[in-house]
């Protein structure tokens, strides 16, 4: 099975859900990643099940095949696309160069 990895930063509490633009991660040293806000609070898992949901839909895939595999209870997530669709890099990128969420 072939899968895509993404890394994300998460604004939690946010007064909706959006996916788009470049964040910054709380390393220097890293270049931007996508910045995703959801209106889910970082209590109990809530932010990060938000996450995979909006951001299934952002990328136009189905919920199941969206996980956080690293950084559960961080705002820096690794994200993982299983069966990915063969233009995910393209949706990444389209994201990516969205105005900022």
């Amino acid at each position: 099975m072939l899968t895509f990895r993404g890394a994300v930063h998460v604004h939690p509490g946010a007064r909706g859900d959006l996916v788009g633009g470049t964040a910054q991660t709380g390393r220097p040293e890293q270049p931007p990643v996508l910045a995703v806000r959801v209106r889910a609070r970082a209590v109990d898992g809530a932010a990060t099940a938000a996450v995979e949901r909006v951001l299934a839909d952002a990328l136009g895939v189905r919920p199941r095949q969206v996980h956080v595999v690293r950084g559960g209870s961080s705002r820096d997530k690794l994200v993982e696309v299983s069966d990915p669709p063969p233009d995910i890099e393209a949706r990444w990128a389209s994201l990516l160069a969205r105005p900022g969420a």
